[in-house]
């Protein structure tokens, strides 16, 4: 009699502090090991499983620890799993070629799938413009699905609200991101993925590739796919970015019907304030001829000084 009321207490007490939901995932979940070959990837996945560095560093704690933290599955109607979060550690249990994987089993419609998958991701410490981008998209489709929302997901007019907030509000606040920048980010699903690539390229910082900001990203996803590789294809001969004046100015001619190659290039030739050309020379060379810690800025100042001599004493030669 007596354990059947501290179960009762116990179950009463759990009750308090877990949400109806949680209690209802807890039933209809397990943890077991499944082979990594019945389970597959979530479709239209936006965040890039790379072989890098901190791949390579996992690969190796799996080897000598295995997977510490269980991923996470849904079973399919047509048999086997799909995966909802951990692809980089089912990705580095197969570079460490174990044969099961420690699995979160757990019934999932797909919109609710799609949250949980961007949910955890988002928390990641390094996240590409264009994950954030084809993500912050998922989750909004599948947030105004489940609250009968219009899907209308890069207009800056309110959309219709439920309960005082729009999905993209909602979004917003459990993100972190204002929306507008929730806008903005989902309007760079609209560029070619070389031009995506450049705007990953922020955070990636991969020598030989080109660096675009998100702001003339965001100008340039107006413009249709033929302009937008025409554009590349100038960026490209110019090795350059545009500004977000010029990328304003390329949008404007765009939609006035008058954008052709010839009139990007003369866009991308205007110089940038920002793109004066530089002098740079290894800071190794002249530092005996400074006292340690000498200004960056005087530096410059007596190296101009002393050329503006030099110029004059051989000018006076010349005479």
């Amino acid at each position: 009699m007596a354990k059947s009321s501290a179960a009762g207490l116990l179950t009463s007490v759990d009750s308090m502090f877990t949400t109806q939901e949680e209690r209802d995932n807890a039933q209809r979940s397990y943890v077991t090991d499944l082979p990594i070959a019945e389970i597959s990837d979530f479709p239209d996945h936006p965040f890039k499983v790379r072989m890098d560095e901190s791949m390579t560093e996992m690969v190796e704690s799996v080897k000598e620890r295995g997977v510490l933290s269980p991923v996470l599955v849904r079973p399919m109607p047509d048999g086997g799993y799909q995966m909802v979060s951990g692809h980089r550690r089912k990705f580095a249990s197969e570079l460490a070629e174990l044969p099961t994987v420690p699995c979160i089993v757990r019934e999932l419609t797909d919109d609710e799938a799609i949250i949980i998958m961007v949910d955890s991701n988002l928390q990641r410490e390094r996240v590409l413009p264009s994950e954030k981008a084809f993500a912050y998209k998922m989750k909004l489709d599948a947030m105004k699905r489940q609250q009968g929302e219009r899907t209308d997901l890069t207009s800056a007019t309110p959309l219709q609200k439920l309960g005082g907030k729009t999905s993209r509000e909602i979004l917003a606040e459990q993100s972190g991101e204002s929306h507008e920048q929730i806008r903005k980010y989902i309007r760079l699903t609209n560029l070619v993925p070389e031009l995506l690539d450049m705007v990953d390229n922020t955070v990636l910082k991969e020598k030989g590739t080109l660096q675009m900001a998100l702001r003339p990203a965001v100008e340039l996803s107006y413009l249709p796919e033929n302009e937008q590789n025409a554009l590349l294809e100038v960026m490209e001969s110019e090795d350059c970015t545009p500004s977000h004046a010029q990328a304003i100015k390329i949008r404007d001619f765009s939609e006035k019907g008058k954008l052709n190659p010839d009139v990007i290039l003369s866009i991308m030739q205007e110089e940038k304030p920002n793109q004066v050309e530089q002098f740079k020379m290894p800071r190794n060379r002249i530092d005996k001829f400074f006292p340690a810690g000498t200004p960056a800025q005087k530096i410059e100042d007596t190296i101009v000084k002393a050329l503006e001599m030099y110029r004059r004493r051989e000018r006076g030669r010349e005479r």
